[in-house]
């Protein structure tokens, strides 16, 4: 399994990525994550659906918890068909508590708790702290990867106006 040393930080201090690089025009690996209902569900593209994929260290932090509510929000402001995802190393049952009592709908929470299947397909996977890193994915419909960010600082949120760009240009417009 590739390490990318020094790709992201925590409050300044450097950590490891594992897993593989995913970058715009690769096809998205398809991964098991498990949903709230503790089943495994296949993370792939679907038909005329333009998927948002974000992960996040934890729903329970701060930025997490910002980030989660302002991609809600923001979302329900495109149009056409797009799905929201998160994935969070969380325990399915934190996740559908977090989404209750922030009111949250419109995202597909999924956990990567079991196998870190996700965090690994995606390079994502931070290996001191075996939670994923905060990143962003597009994947188009025909499952092509057209954007990608991973936060350098997990401190710091994502270039939202970016990624809804990616997004809408990609076909939720």
């Amino acid at each position: 399994m590739k390490e990318w040393k020094d790709r992201v930080t925590f409050n300044g201090k450097p950590l490891t990525l594992v897993g593989e690089e995913i970058t715009p025009c690769m096809t998205a690996p398809k991964v098991t994550l498990i949903n709230s209902e503790l089943e495994s569900v296949t993370l792939e593209s679907e038909e005329d659906t333009v998927l948002i994929v974000a992960s996040v260290p934890s729903l329970d932090t701060a930025v997490c918890s910002k980030e989660t509510k302002r991609f809600s929000k923001e979302s329900e402001m495109l149009p056409g068909k797009g799905k929201l995802i998160f994935v969070s190393m969380d325990l399915p049952f934190a996740q559908e508590r977090w989404a209750k009592e922030h009111h949250v709908t419109n995202i597909t929470f999924l956990s990567d708790y079991k196998e870190a299947a996700f965090g690994k397909a995606f390079g994502v996977l931070i290996k001191e702290l075996r939670l994923l890193a905060r990143a962003v994915f597009i994947i188009d419909a025909n499952g092509e990867v057209t954007y990608t960010e991973v936060v350098k600082e997990m401190t710091d949120e994502p270039d939202y106006h970016a990624a809804l760009s990616a997004a809408a240009a990609r076909g939720i417009s």
